[in-house]
């Protein structure tokens, strides 16, 4: 029962994101997204900071697992982020951006040198033709600005996740090093909003959205991520978070009045289902490459 409340929360958290963005960003524009930024990335700052101090009873350490080519991927991803949600709707965007995510990780093994079986090619096919249909033209199609937005939203987590696979401060401290990151990712943010203050435009509404998404979706949803992660496998972990994309969706539907379009559904159905083939399929290889 732990494991799924920790597992659920951290979900509807990393969901939780695209819907105050949304709220925050959207046409009420409450908030412009330079300010969004900041305020989500120093907010969630705060929050791992006083998280990781109270567990290390010290705030010393909390710098040093940071690095300045994550937190520029972090910045990347936290400001894309922002400005595709001024026009994409939640469910939309969370899908882009999770299409993306998986896509730009698949990919960097590839280049590494996994090499996918006939299964794994398939349901990444299955996706991929998914996502070119969901974002190719018509009336239901998203914004094509936004969507490559987030797009580069998606390859920027996709680089800041691989880089904490692959660093030793990542594996062996993954919440002490998203603090450093997030610590280290606002000047980068303030750099943004100075070069755009012309465009500055915020409003209580759209600062406790930003607020909101900092502490709750962001640093407290990671905390309880970095949590539930030691108690379930890898693939049980990329598998959960196909959910991510269909609660961010519900949630546009409960909170923005958004509908669920006949080509979201559907893309969302392939799409989701082409990648949870692919990693089942990639652990099946795994497990039996060990068993050798």
């Amino acid at each position: 029962m732990r494991i799924f409340i920790l597992v659920s929360l951290a979900m509807i958290a990393f969901a939780g994101n695209s819907v105050f963005a949304r709220l925050g960003l959207g046409s009420s524009s409450s908030i412009d997204p330079a300010s969004y930024t900041l305020i989500r990335l120093i907010s969630g700052a705060v929050v791992l900071t006083i998280v990781v101090s109270w567990r290390n009873k010290s705030v010393t350490r909390i710098t040093k697992g940071g690095n300045w080519v994550s937190a520029l991927a972090l910045f990347g991803y936290a400001s894309a982020f922002s400005y595709a949600y001024v026009v994409l709707e939640t469910g939309m965007g969370a899908l882009i951006l999770f299409t993306c995510v998986q896509a730009g990780m698949i990919a960097w093994g590839i280049f590494k040198g996994d090499r996918p079986i006939a299964l794994e090619w398939l349901g990444l096919i299955i996706a991929f033709s998914a996502f070119v249909w969901l974002v190719s033209p018509g009336l239901q199609a998203p914004d094509p600005f936004a969507a490559f937005l987030m797009f580069v939203s998606g390859i920027s987590w996709a680089v800041y996740s691989t880089r904490g696979k692959n660093t030793k401060d990542a594996l062996n401290d993954p919440l002490g090093t998203t603090t450093g990151n997030f610590i280290m990712s606002i000047p980068f943010a303030l750099i943004l909003l100075i070069a755009l203050f012309t465009q500055v435009n915020i409003d209580a509404y759209g600062a406790y959205m930003a607020i909101g998404s900092g502490i709750l979706t962001s640093a407290l949803g990671y905390a309880i991520w970095y949590m539930a992660l030691p108690l379930i496998s890898q693939t049980q972990a990329a598998i959960v978070q196909l959910t991510v994309p269909v609660i961010a969706g519900f949630g546009g539907v409960l909170f923005s009045s958004e509908i669920f379009t006949t080509r979201f559904a559907i893309s969302a159905t392939l799409i989701l289902g082409g990648v949870a083939i692919a990693i089942l399929a990639k652990s099946n290889r795994t497990k039996s490459k060990r068993a050798q």
